[in-house]
């Protein structure tokens, strides 16, 4: 009789590590290394579980080309493939205002924009959490993260949050331990509630019908911080959810996946 193999080759070229763009890549490290990408050097924070390891966190950019990059541990070359995100498209009416606004809003939105950005690349030495993060509330889905966006036919963005079904007046909670920087009425996002969870990491709340923090108040995990709204740019009431890590807004749902893996196999 005669035998027939057929042989199935292994791919070639194998990545060390593969993540889409607007997600979080975690890396788990032996030790205290050196981590860069990109000519920067990244953050290296002690494992809160196992403190003989260590991680470091990675923020790819929501226009982060797809292709293959480098990361660098110690020195040592690792490839990095960045995957493009299966994003949706959505179309949102809303209020004119909120798509042209006037000069004096367009000021207001301009120093808002500016105070933000200022918050989130502050790098606060210290970690508030010491557990897994959770969600502020338990609900349906409305809009993912990532969804490019065009309201009343004009005005092009994308989605750099979760948006979550709330009708007025639900609780929001914290999603971890923190310190407020952020608790006032803005523009776009509304009532808006943004803590510092340290390390650069920041996570956000926003179009609330009431803020029940102040800033510069250390709050815990599962606190109220607020009411669910329809404040800002909306066409109807939810709760959008973000996540700020170095300036970048990352998948928030994502990012609660892969920081929580630090803590799987504790007792």
């Amino acid at each position: 009789m005669r035998r027939v193999f057929i042989l199935f080759l292994l791919p070639l070229f194998l990545y060390a590590y593969e993540v889409k763009n607007g997600e979080v890549l975690l890396i788990n490290l032996d030790n205290n290394s050196t981590v860069r990408f990109e000519n920067h050097t990244l953050p290296v924070f002690q494992n809160p579980v196992d403190k003989s390891r260590y991680f470091s966190l990675l923020p790819i950019k929501y226009r982060q080309k797809p292709g293959v990059y480098a990361i660098y541990i110690d020195d040592v070359k690792k490839p990095l493939h960045v995957e493009s995100g299966t994003y949706k498209k959505e179309r949102i009416k809303v209020a004119n205002s909120k798509v042209k606004p006037d000069p004096k809003a367009l000021k207001k939105i301009y120093k808002e924009y500016k105070d933000a950005m200022k918050i989130y690349g502050t790098f606060t030495p210290k970690r508030y959490w010491n557990k897994p993060f959770i969600l502020p509330l338990n609900s349906k889905i409305t809009s993912d993260y990532g969804n490019a966006r065009m309201f009343n036919q004009t005005l092009k963005s994308f989605h750099s949050g979760t948006d979550f079904r709330a009708k007025i007046g639900t609780p929001i909670i914290a999603s971890n331990d923190g310190v407020v920087v952020i608790a006032s009425k803005r523009y776009y996002s509304g009532g808006s509630v943004v803590i510092d969870h340290g390390d650069g990491l920041y996570s956000c709340y926003f179009h609330l019908s009431k803020i029940l923090v102040k800033v510069g108040e250390k709050v815990k995990q599962k606190q109220l911080v607020g009411l669910s709204g329809k404040s800002g740019r909306v066409n109807g009431p939810h709760l959008h959810f973000g996540i700020r890590l170095y300036l970048e807004a990352i998948n928030p749902l994502e990012f609660v996946k892969e920081i929580n893996a630090l803590f799987k196999g504790k007792k």
